[in-house]
């Protein structure tokens, strides 16, 4: 995946969401530990887009190393285009590539 890249995947909730307090939120964003958010075909973040009411409409996040990685939707579900969506194929092939590129490795 890159950077700004859009990606249609299930979601399987409709009341989980994503909470912390504004100095939390703060803190992630200034990390860049917001990974995926919901957003319109468009790629627009707006309230339309954001099914459950997470805070900035936060999908997933990472952790301060970016090695661990949580997220809300589910790319299992969206493998092949038979099921209406290949892109989470896109994402789980994009863990499997940087993993091998050595992108996880700990000196």
């Amino acid at each position: 995946c890159r950077q700004g890249q859009r990606l249609r995947i299930p979601i399987a909730h409709g009341e989980g969401n994503y909470y912390a307090e504004p100095d939390v939120v703060e803190g992630l964003e200034k990390r860049r530990q917001v990974i995926f958010r919901y957003a319109t075909d468009a790629g627009a973040v707006t309230p339309e887009a954001n099914p459950n009411g997470s805070v900035n409409n936060i999908a997933g996040l990472c952790n301060e190393k970016r090695n661990v990685v949580a997220l809300m939707p589910h790319p299992e579900r969206a493998c092949e285009l038979a099921v209406g969506s290949a892109d989470g194929l896109v994402l789980l092939e994009s863990v499997v590539s940087s993993v091998g590129q050595g992108a996880f490795a700990t000196a």
